[in-house]
């Protein structure tokens, strides 16, 4: 599958359909993907996936009033039908001040760079297959492990190619190799689960399928003996796997489209101190095989590097054209592709600053306390920033492990636990977002 002049022409058709059913100013979007994904459970074949689809999608203007669709007809008659329905619902659509398309002195212009998010491997289903099963089978091989969730390792390949009235044209493609396994250790009537996947834009920069089981299988024999912890408040380590979980709720939060509707406990903050003094997260849309980068936005947008905390200052908010408009600034990037709707907001690649002590430096530091390594069912009040969650881990003294820690909380104001946020040094780069483990002290944690 690749991109290619036909993408461009349907989409030209599609504007210039949407022109003549009246339409002020519209935009259209093309996706295409294919994917093969094989999964295993005790080292026999559970399911094989393939998948191919490609879409159109169309959103037009009347003025203030806006619609939009998409189809999977790609022929003339199916790309006429389209425009034409969704000028229909525009007409008929309640007016949004702030609709409209991205300002053309915001779009981003020249050549694209080169990203290196497309790879030439293509794995067929019995190279997934063999993968899953040596992942998986590595696991078992980790004494203690007696059972499995299962194994699986896919491929998926993604273009997406977008047009606005206004001139813009852009085309991005990408792939990415996934792979990992979920364990299950036993002892007497215990039971533990742990995980570990990883996923790359380039085939070759998996790490092997026996080192990814293999550490799956060492964390989840670790878990056995799990037991719980007295409530107090006590310093909690978030592994460095998870701990961007708990920044998470900072970019919704700085989201313009939550800030103009008042529903962020941080809407009132933009130049102040929020994180502690040091902390620093800075966002790369260029860097090459990123799982965050691209080189124009959800509307064509032009973007760039930008540091949103800044020695733990909030700089600035997350924007798209219509979040921009209501807040009475400029867009700056960070639009998300509707592809069949509005668009959205969202974030490319992201770096949070590391610091100086490792995990086992951490752990010393704070001589006990809690270390989360898993994480489920979060509780986040947006407008207040209370926050809880369950988790499980190892409880600490003396900067060593003592026991596995499971049925418990932790909890706080999250303006309160960014304010005393620390960096650990050993950075986790698995995602779009690479971050340490981090450290708050005296935080509530809620045991028997």
């Amino acid at each position: 599958m690749a991109f290619d002049t036909d993408s461009t022409a349907a989409l030209a058709a599609l504007i210039d359909y949407a022109n003549a059913a009246g339409a002020d100013a519209s935009e259209a979007s093309l996706a295409a993907r294919e994917s093969i994904s094989a999964e295993v459970r005790m080292g026999e074949l559970e399911g094989m996936e393939r998948e191919e689809g490609r879409s159109v999608a169309l959103r037009a203007f009347i003025g203030k009033r806006q619609a939009a669709a998409s189809s999977t007809d790609l022929s003339t008659k199916g790309l006429k039908a389209l425009a034409e329905r969704v000028v229909a619902m525009a007409k008929a659509a309640p007016e949004d001040k702030f609709a409209g398309l991205l300002d053309q002195r915001y779009l981003a212009r020249g050549p694209a760079p080169e990203l290196e998010q497309s790879d030439t491997a293509r794995p067929t289903p019995e190279q997934l297959l063999e993968l899953a099963k040596r992942c998986e089978a590595a696991s078992l091989a980790i004494p203690g492990i007696a059972n499995s969730g299962g194994g699986g390792a896919s491929f998926e390949n993604a273009i997406f190619v977008h047009a606005t009235s206004t001139g813009f044209e852009g085309a991005e493609s990408a792939t990415s190799y996934s792979l990992g396994t979920q364990p299950v250790a036993e002892k007497g009537d215990e039971m533990e689960r742990d995980y570990e996947w990883r996923t790359k834009r380039f085939f070759a920069d998996l790490p092997s399928a026996e080192e990814i089981g293999r550490i799956a299988g060492e964390r989840t024999t670790r878990r056995l003996g799990a037991r719980k912890v007295a409530s107090q408040k006590a310093p909690v380590i978030f592994e460095n796997r998870l701990a961007g979980r708990i920044i998470s709720p900072f970019f919704s939060a700085i989201s313009g489209a939550s800030v103009a509707r008042g529903v962020s406990f941080l809407k009132d903050k933009l130049g102040q101190r929020i994180f502690a003094e040091g902390f620093r997260i800075h966002e790369d849309p260029f860097v090459k095989r990123g799982a965050g980068s691209r080189w124009f936005d959800g509307e064509g947008g032009a973007v760039a590097p930008a540091t949103l905390i800044d020695d733990g200052v909030l700089t600035m908010w997350l924007l798209n054209s219509s979040a921009a408009r209501q807040l009475g600034l400029e867009p700056n990037g960070h639009a998300t592709a509707g592809h069949g709707g509005p668009p959205g907001i969202g974030t490319a690649n992201l770096f949070v600053k590391p610091g100086a002590e490792d995990l086992p430096g951490l752990m010393k530091s704070a001589s006990k306390g809690l270390l989360v390594t898993d994480m489920f069912s979060p509780s986040l009040n947006m407008n207040t920033g209370d926050w809880s969650v369950g988790v499980a881990g190892y409880w600490f003294e003396n900067g060593e492990i003592v026991h596995p820690v499971s049925e418990v909380t932790v909890a706080g104001s999250l303006l309160d636990i960014f304010a005393r946020l620390r960096c650990g040094s050993d950075v986790d780069n698995r995602g779009a977002l690479e971050i340490p483990s981090l450290i708050v002290d005296d935080l509530a944690v809620g045991g028997v």
